[in-house]
């Protein structure tokens, strides 16, 4: 198991390297988080939701995402209120403490879906949540120590030397635990390393000296890891690449959602995409997105309250391009309805205006795969006509559009054939709305939208937009963090031949 001495110091990344190391060593290997808080989410095959790292941590070992691997999503919705997604399905909005008294039955859920985990694959990476010396939350909590025990599983605390402060976390961290729990943590590894190792020395050893446990390794700073981030504050101060041709500027909502949808689009060289707060850094975009939410409404509101919501109004005026995804979408529709009181006690919102179309909250859920055709004849998709593409839906409400063309065509929901219509365009071909998210990820509907940009602004297309993405990118990670680590202690924590590790 994989813990932390605080959130962010990179137990997803670590997890991911792990399965990927030991695929390529010949193990059936599952990831598992029991309760993940994140709003970026994926769509198994069956059509349940889980969280997005646990999908990528499941490509990184070649296998099919299940709920399995993560059957209790929190998905933030308020400062003290998450939807609860129990075995991939809504279970309800909740406040903290209404949670609280729901964890006996979703612990059931939890060893249940560990149990198949176990009978079905040689190993179990477990990640855990935050730190376990949360000693606030320890009572009831079923995301660290307590799956530790449940699994009798040896447990390495990972701490991020970037941010600062290391050796005190390390410290200070199995300072705090209980005694039985801190005998579980038989190992430390020091993640996102800048510099000279040898500088560290006499540091590990005095730390390995005051703790009784062995440093795993020390791994280098990553950049181009292959698992988006999970928390939306990673996403404050990204700004991406100074000097670019193509600049997209996504708004930074309170609540915003799946915001991984845009990693493939930051990838691409000569392109820019920001995450943005302030009216005045839509200026000089090529594009401005309005990305998913898990609020739709609060977070319409927010960009009222900002000057955003007139910003993007007065840039629609001036014939710029606009694209809404999801919540975005709806946001950018005439009047968003909401009779049930799913997000807000207010039963009608107002929309931007800018699509002719109508949402309606409702308490069922849409989460499926599709395969979709791109079919605009205008606007930020008018060079991607025709181009097949894979996507997945995640929302609840139902759009309708009251007229105006629509920019894609689903052409098979869940692997069942379908023809039906997705999103809207406005009358003048720049403002464009979807619920389809994984967009970016189909190569050619990519490149098409960084000609139709270029073409904009009268510059060159780039012949290296497009390409497929690097199908080595876990392979790299993996090499960089087996190469960091003391594979012989990996493999006596896992009770494996180390030789089975070191000629992977």
């Amino acid at each position: 198991m994989i813990q932390g001495t605080s959130s962010g110091v990179g137990k997803t990344v670590l997890t991911a390297a792990l399965c990927r190391v030991l695929a390529r060593a010949g193990f059936r290997v599952a990831p598992f988080k029991s309760q993940n808080m994140a709003l970026n989410a994926a769509v198994t095959a069956d059509g349940l939701e889980i969280g997005r790292a646990q999908a990528a941590q499941a490509e990184a070992a070649g296998i099919e995402p299940s709920v399995d691997m993560n059957p209790i999503l929190l998905k933030p919705e308020g400062d003290d209120r998450s939807q609860v997604v129990v075995a991939g399905v809504p279970r309800g909005s909740f406040a903290f403490a209404d949670y609280r008294e729901l964890r006996a039955e979703l612990m059931k859920v939890v060893e249940a879906s560990l149990d198949r985990l176990r009978r079905a694959h040689d190993v179990v990476i477990i990640e855990g949540a935050g730190s376990p010396a949360e000693i606030n939350l320890n009572d009831g909590e079923i995301v660290n120590m307590r799956i530790a025990r449940l699994a009798d599983a040896p447990v390495v605390l990972a701490g991020d030397i970037d941010r600062g402060g290391v050796f005190a976390a390390f410290v200070g961290t199995l300072a705090l635990l209980d005694p039985e729990d801190r005998e579980r943590v038989r190992a430390l590894v020091i993640n996102k390393f800048r510099g000279n190792r040898a500088l560290l020395t006499s540091g590990l050893d005095l730390l390995t000296e005051r703790t009784g446990r062995p440093v795993l390794g020390v791994v280098p700073y990553v950049e181009d890891v292959p698992v988006a981030a999970e928390d939306s504050l990673d996403l404050d101060g990204r700004h991406g690449p100074v000097v670019a041709d193509i600049d997209v500027a996504v708004i930074r909502m309170p609540r915003i959602a799946n915001f991984d949808d845009f990693e493939p689009l930051a990838r691409e060289p000569r392109v820019r995409v920001r995450f943005v707060r302030d009216p005045a850094e839509l200026a000089a975009a090529d594009l401005i997105v309005l990305p998913g939410s898990k609020n739709t409404s609060g977070d319409l509101a927010w960009l009222r309250a900002t000057g955003l919501a007139e910003a993007i109004l007065g840039a629609a005026r001036a014939g710029r391009l606009i694209l809404g995804v999801c919540g975005g979408y709806q946001m950018l529709g005439e009047t968003l309805r909401d009779p049930l009181g799913i997000e807000s006690v207010v039963g009608e919102v107002r929309g931007l205006g800018l699509l002719p179309v109508v949402t309606t909250f409702a308490p069922a859920k849409t989460t499926v795969r599709v395969s979709a055709r791109a079919t605009a004849k205008a606007g930020v998709f008018a060079q991607a006509q025709g181009i097949e593409l894979s996507a997945y839906e995640i929302h609840m409400g139902r759009t309708e559009r009251c007229g105006g063309d629509h920019p894609f065509t689903v052409t098979e929901r869940n692997g069942v054939r379908v023809d039906e219509a997705d999103g809207a365009v406005n009358a003048a071909g720049n403002v464009l709305g979807t619920y389809l998210h994984g967009l970016f990820a189909n190569d050619g509907l990519r490149r098409a939208l960084l000609v139709e940009l270029a073409a904009l602004e009268g510059l060159a297309p780039d012949p290296r937009w497009g390409r497929p993405a690097d199908g080595n990118r876990y392979d790299r990670l993996a090499d960089v963090v087996a190469g960091a680590l003391d594979l012989t202690l990996l493999a006596r924590l896992l009770r494996i031949d180390p030789r089975r590790l070191s000629s992977s």
